[in-house]
């Protein structure tokens, strides 16, 4: 397992100065915004990240428009900006791409008793997911399904339900992205979704319960963390977090990749 941090929790005017400062606090990868790339290409972090020992981890979002939306020009810009985003994905050896299909509620109008607007996003969703899964597969990156809480999203909260959704699709080229975060919440046992979910897992974020650095909550992160070493996880476990308990930052992520690494132990 390699710890990596989304770029934007690093201090450093330059992704360089980034780079280095995540390797003083003991990370081995660099999770970009999708935005960023979308919108300055790959070619200078590509230039900055050569030779280093901090590689990409993952690339995150950054897609505009909406794969479920009722406008069928924003499905459209969403499709092409995510086919964009897997190929820089696949230009830096990134993992993948990290997607959530929909924030808050359907987009789509309910059509019962014909069919519910879940049931007419699934089918959508089906039906724009796989040609962008087989295109991943093409470029050797990964298209990777996210759930989120309730509170951000209706469609996929469980690791379950993105499961079946992939079994449905069925498609090489796209695998599952497990939030600890959002776990919390949504799953009965981290550990045991871990377990049954582990052959789809391709990425990992993790924030304490409260959202900041790991060890400034309760967050169980030992369990889950067995149970990726046990099933021999060799992927990325990135720091995804909405603030710092600690004014210094350096420290807070020295003391985050510490405690990660004391759980991994």
């Amino acid at each position: 397992m390699k710890l990596a941090c989304q770029e934007n929790l690093v201090p450093g005017e330059s992704l360089h100065e980034k780079l280095e400062n995540l390797a003083r606090y003991g990370y081995e990868g660099i999770e970009f915004w999708g935005k960023g790339l979308l919108e300055q290409g790959v070619d200078e972090p590509l230039a900055v990240l050569r030779g280093h020992s901090v590689k990409p981890a993952a690339v995150c979002a950054g897609f505009r428009g909406s794969l479920l939306s009722a406008d069928r020009a924003e499905r459209d810009q969403a499709v092409a900006d995510i086919r964009l985003l897997l190929e820089a994905a696949a230009r830096l050896g990134a993992a993948g791409l990290i997607v959530v299909p929909v924030f808050g509620p359907p987009k789509l109008n309910d059509l019962s008793p014909w069919k519910t607007a879940v049931e007419l996003e699934l089918e959508l969703l089906a039906t724009l997911w796989a040609p962008l899964a087989e295109y991943a597969n093409r470029l050797g990156t990964l298209l990777l399904l996210e759930p989120l809480h309730r509170f951000e999203t209706h469609l996929f909260n469980r690791l379950e339900q993105g499961a079946a959704f992939l079994e449905r699709v069925n498609t090489p080229g796209t695998t599952l992205m497990a939030d600890f975060w959002h776990m919390q919440i949504e799953e009965a046992d981290i550990a045991a979704a871990l377990r049954k979910h582990r052959h789809l897992i391709a990425h990992i974020h993790v924030a304490d319960s409260n959202r900041r650095e790991p060890g400034q909550g309760h967050m169980d992160f030992r369990s889950g963390l067995q149970v990726l070493r046990e099933t021999d996880y060799t992927g990325w476990i990135s720091l995804e977090v909405s603030g710092f308990i600690e004014q210094d930052r350096a420290a807070a992520l020295t003391a985050a990749a510490r405690h990660l690494r004391e759980a991994m132990a």
